[in-house]
């Protein structure tokens, strides 16, 4: 129990949405509906100020119309170090083909680990909110201070299996082991 309050002391249990700003509600529904997948959300209606809520793959996007969308910051390079939010896909080549066919302009990077190749693709929505589509259920989350949790996806999950197996053979089992653990729960790429 202690352990648990050390790892979580807010007791959080998920991601529940994240707030955008924009110069254009209407424009800003359209591109989270067309090209990200989300769906408009009843939003409570004593709210005195015009927003939308949207919602899909388990995360909410509340979008607020800017109170002074003339002196909001322009839209600038994109830039995959920039504040973004993330979002696994199925197939990175399928994303960078629709975004092609949509006309929206995107970076793409890979990052290498050991054998592990993460693709991402980085986008702007209307008001230069940086996006980010990738693959990255295939990196492994390590935690720093012990524990070793791999992710999962059905797409992944034989090769973290195998991948787990070659780490047990490369570290030599004796009878007092290293503060190491390899545990069998599987969390998703944040």
């Amino acid at each position: 129990m202690k352990e648990n309050l050390m790892n979580n002391p807010l007791h959080l249990k998920s991601l529940n949405h994240i707030s955008i700003v924009c110069r254009s509600l209407e424009k800003s529904l359209d591109f989270y509906q067309k090209v990200l997948g989300f769906f408009p959300i009843r939003r409570p209606g004593s709210f005195d100020f015009d927003g939308a809520w949207l919602f899909s793959y388990g995360i909410g996007i509340h979008l607020l119309q800017s109170e002074d969308p003339e002196n909001m910051p322009k839209i600038s390079q994109i830039n995959p170090k920039d504040n973004h939010i993330s979002f696994q896909c199925e197939n990175v080549a399928t994303v960078e083909k629709k975004l092609k066919d949509m006309k929206i302009e995107y970076v793409k990077r890979r990052v290498e680990e050991g054998v592990i190749y993460v693709d991402q693709i980085f986008f702007h929505d209307p008001d230069g909110f940086m996006i980010e589509i990738c693959n990255c259920d295939v990196l492994p989350v390590i935690p720093l201070a012990g524990e070793a949790i791999l992710s999962c996806s059905l797409l992944n999950c034989n090769v973290q299996q195998e991948q787990k197996k070659q780490i047990q053979k490369a570290v030599p089992m004796n009878p007092s082991p290293p503060n190491i653990h390899m545990q069998e729960d599987y969390l998703p790429c944040a």
